[in-house]
């Protein structure tokens, strides 16, 4: 059975917990193999290699971790050493994006609140500059305020403008996807 993500679409992946959600969203982030069948990965006609995806594809998840040693501004500046941001952002930028304490850009990761780890992830994942972004259950640590924030980060940088795909079975954390798959439904052919 196949399946095809399109380029500039929005996906959202419909399942209970323990459907195999957080394990597509791995598979596709190339973090895990498929036991069975392949993924294929292609920009612009051109198929890319496994070990080449990683530049093409942003990830967040509430078990993917942070440099938690780095303070705010500094896990800023380090992610520009791997992605850089979209056009037009900068460090300074992307702090005011966050909408964190001012004292937070000096603080140690390790000391924020689940909720300002949660937004960091999400910042770090939309704002780069790739075509392919992959959120798993987003707003699981955010507040209303926070969730209101994704959900405009979601919307400026994000949906229309690159491939995106956002597994949970939380309403929220999906409106504004064109696109729907139930993963229980595709399993069964």
């Amino acid at each position: 059975m196949d399946y095809q993500f399109l380029a500039t679409e929005s996906y959202a992946v419909l399942g209970h917990n323990g459907s195999g959600k957080s394990t597509l969203m791995q598979m596709l982030s190339g973090f895990l193999s498929p036991s069975s069948g392949r993924i294929i990965f292609s920009e612009n006609n051109k198929i890319l290699d496994i070990n080449q995806v990683y530049k093409c594809v942003s990830f967040a998840a509430p078990y993917t971790e942070l440099v938690e040693e780095l303070t705010l501004e500094e896990s800023l500046q380090f992610q520009q050493k791997f992605k850089h941001f979209v056009a037009g952002l900068t460090v300074n930028s992307v702090l005011e994006l966050l909408q964190l304490p001012k004292t937070a850009k000096n603080k140690p990761v390790q000391f924020f609140s689940s909720g300002m780890k949660q937004r960091l992830k999400l910042a770090l994942a939309i704002l780069s500059d790739t075509p392919v972004l992959l959120l798993d259950e987003p707003t699981i640590t955010l507040d209303t305020q926070g969730i209101s924030w994704y959900r405009k980060l979601l919307q400026d940088y994000a949906l229309g403008k690159k491939l995106v795909i956002i597994a949970s079975n939380v309403e929220e954390d999906v409106r504004g996807c064109n696109r729907k798959l139930d993963i229980l439904e595709y399993k069964k052919g």
